[in-house]
């Protein structure tokens, strides 16, 4: 009887599994569609761009996008200044967020609360709400075209994110474990960096990739509080619409470009992520 009842249960469980790989198919499809077709128009002549029967693979390919892309407004400049903002956001978001999602994580105080709920009720802002009073205060303070100024606005809504995540990680980590390395001799400062550090590391690494990406896409600030000459490679890219029109092609050339140092980024740590929270998870 038991095995008659698991003879009839396997194609079930063969047609659930067949069920969610052409789910899991018909999302990688919708995801990755957008990404091809970026890489199919750049790959194009620009008469075929602009053609009414679009082919969904490309009858020739052209490198000659990528060299009107980059003769188009100061590239190479654009790509300096968001790899400039992002990484210092990244990493000032980091460090501040970290320390200030352990002191709400580990320490009770006064106010506690209020400080969890501002965290969330700043995320919750839209961002467009607030560009007149970013672009007043940034005026006021000689910021405005500024790299330092459009640093301190990214930081404004990446570094709730920033501790609000991190206050997950932390949390995760039992207090007993500080406690013991407590007991056999370590500081508090050294029971956080020999214990809870390496449990942290690949929550940190996810949270700088997301902060990182934010940064570098982001383009309302940058196109409001930066000037042609200090855009960021965002703004660089409405250089190819005009009065005349839109260069299509061109443009999913320097959107090909622009994607391959946040792709580069994540297979760079994709691994470290996996690799960092088995080493955290068996650290003793």
């Amino acid at each position: 009887m038991a095995t008659s009842t698991q003879a009839l249960a396997r194609p079930k469980r063969k047609k659930s599994k067949l069920g969610w790989n052409l789910l899991g198919l018909l999302v990688f499809a919708t995801a990755g569609f957008p990404v091809y077709w970026m890489l199919n128009t750049a790959l194009k002549p620009a008469k075929d761009v602009i053609d009414r029967s679009p082919h969904f693979f490309p009858r020739s390919f052209t490198l000659e996008n990528f060299r009107r892309a980059l003769d188009i407004g100061d590239f190479w400049g654009s790509i300096g200044r968001s790899l400039i903002v992002s990484v210092v956001v990244v990493l000032i978001g980091i460090v501040v967020g970290l320390l200030a999602a352990l002191a709400i994580s580990r320490f009770a105080f006064r106010g506690r609360k209020i400080v969890i709920v501002g965290i969330l009720a700043v995320q919750m802002v839209p961002l467009v709400a607030m560009i007149i009073p970013v672009f007043l205060l940034l005026n006021d303070l000689g910021q405005y075209d500024k790299l330092s100024g459009l640093i301190l606005t990214y930081l404004t809504f990446i570094l709730p994110f920033t501790v609000w995540t991190l206050r997950g990680f932390i949390v995760n980590v039992p207090k007993e474990l500080e406690e013991a390395a407590m007991v056999d001799g370590c500081s508090r400062t050294g029971a956080f960096i020999r214990v809870v550090f390496p449990l942290l590391a690949p929550g940190m690494v996810a949270t700088s990739v997301y902060g990182f990406i934010q940064a570098w896409n982001e383009y309302l600030y940058a196109l409001m509080l930066m000037s042609q000459n200090h855009q960021t490679a965002t703004v660089w890219l409405s250089s190819f619409t005009t009065q005349h029109g839109t260069e299509f092609a061109p443009m999913m050339a320097g959107s090909t470009m622009m994607a391959v140092p946040i792709v580069a980024l994540f297979l760079l740590v994709q691994r470290k992520m996996a690799a960092g929270l088995t080493a955290g998870a068996v650290k003793g």
